[in-house]
């Protein structure tokens, strides 16, 4: 894997203080929203629920999202360490097992997934990753 150049660093520091402000307030009304999803991880360090908006779909029984940051963001280190997440959409919880799927083609996935989420992950992204959370029945 390459280094991040001087563009991407930024990107990433300007992405992560913009999250920090939005997410808050994010995680109070996403559940509701078309495209929106509230993801509940496991912290992989202290085992605390963790609650983390993001833009995806379902799709085949299959919850689809592309992460901006990948491994960097700390709720894609929080699935690979426990991969049994549960997803908010529309105001119902779905309960799944997350993998991360690095060799997946996230900017053809992006296009199947919500315009105006992708759009944010596409400005945003330093290291798109297509995760794919197979839901229980």
């Amino acid at each position: 894997m390459s280094t991040p150049g001087p563009s991407s660093a930024r990107r990433f520091r300007f992405a992560n203080r913009l999250h920090r402000v939005v997410n808050p307030v994010m995680r109070r009304i996403v559940g509701r929203m078309p495209g929106q999803a509230l993801l509940e991880t496991t912290g992989h360090r202290t085992g605390r629920v963790r609650h983390t908006p993001i833009g995806g779909a379902i799709r085949g029984g299959r919850f689809w999202f592309v992460s901006d940051h990948g491994p960097a963001s700390a709720y894609v280190r929080n699935l690979i360490a426990e991969p049994r997440v549960r997803v908010r959409q529309r105001g119902v919880w779905y309960s799944g097992t997350a993998h991360v799927l690095p060799d997946d083609d996230a900017h053809a996935r992006l296009r199947t997934l919500p315009r105006l989420n992708s759009s944010m992950v596409k400005a945003l992204g330093t290291n798109l990753t297509t995760v794919r959370i197979d839901l229980d029945e």
